[in-house]
């Protein structure tokens, strides 16, 4: 069984539902979902944006590694209404639902898709942080 840290972002549409739909949609496709945060009011992080965010955290449970775990996500992200990604664009932009897994378990893992731990959440955004402590 391995252990996942995710974050989630909303600020676009319904923030709270799409977070709540996204949690549930996680714990019916990928994993149990075993611990998750308060969700909270943050302002763009790298980015302009006359739109607030809601954020929270979750912990899961699941037997995929950690690619099939990224690929389900971005199913649930274009579920969700999210058409462009940032990793593809190269730029933030506003969204519907954006997922990141920031622990996988203890691992390192780099790959041109991935990278664990999420470093930008673990070092350069406070909000991320302030998640993370209610879940680690």
């Amino acid at each position: 069984m391995n252990k996942v840290i995710l974050l989630l972002g909303s600020n676009l549409g319904n923030k709270k539902n799409n977070i709540l739909d996204a949690i549930q949609l996680i714990n019916n496709e990928i994993g149990t979902v075993i611990n998750k945060t308060e969700i909270i009011r943050t302002e763009p992080f790298g980015y302009n944006s006359k739109n607030y965010y809601l954020n929270s955290g979750l912990e899961l449970h699941t037997y995929s590694s950690p690619m099939t775990v990224l690929k389900k996500l971005k199913e649930i992200e274009n579920k969700l209404g999210r058409k462009i990604d940032s990793s593809i664009s190269g730029k933030y932009e506003d969204r519907t639902i954006d997922i990141d897994i920031v622990y996988f378990n203890n691992i390192v893992f780099l790959s041109k898709k991935l990278t664990i731990p999420h470093v930008q959440h673990i070092t350069k955004r406070e909000f991320s942080q302030k998640i993370l402590y209610q879940l680690i």
